[in-house]
């Protein structure tokens, strides 16, 4: 189950995160997303758990937990929703 989780510290590592969450359960993946610019936290991540019961267990014990003086949101991830025709206006700026 992939989870997102934020309103995280800038001071926390992917290392962090997935320490954090093995406290619940089994985690395949933790990734902290980070400015490609700065390469700078962006104070949020994902995180895959083992199972489906791993991460309920991890959403119980995590969402509205503070962490490092920061209240966390977890819950379970959804897909990007992509924007397109006749959805709105989107535009993509190049070099």
């Amino acid at each position: 189950m992939k989870l997102y989780v934020g309103n995280l510290s800038y001071r926390t590592s992917s290392s962090d995160l997935e320490q954090l969450f093995a406290q619940a359960g089994n985690v395949e993946s933790a990734i902290l997303i980070t400015d490609k610019e700065t390469g700078r936290s962006r104070g949020f991540g994902f995180v895959e758990m083992a199972s489906h019961e791993e991460g309920e267990n991890a959403i119980r014990a995590f969402n509205g937990k503070q962490v490092d003086g920061r209240t966390l949101t977890v819950n379970e991830a959804r897909p990007r929703e992509q924007v397109g025709a006749g959805g709105g206006r989107t535009q993509r700026w190049q070099e």
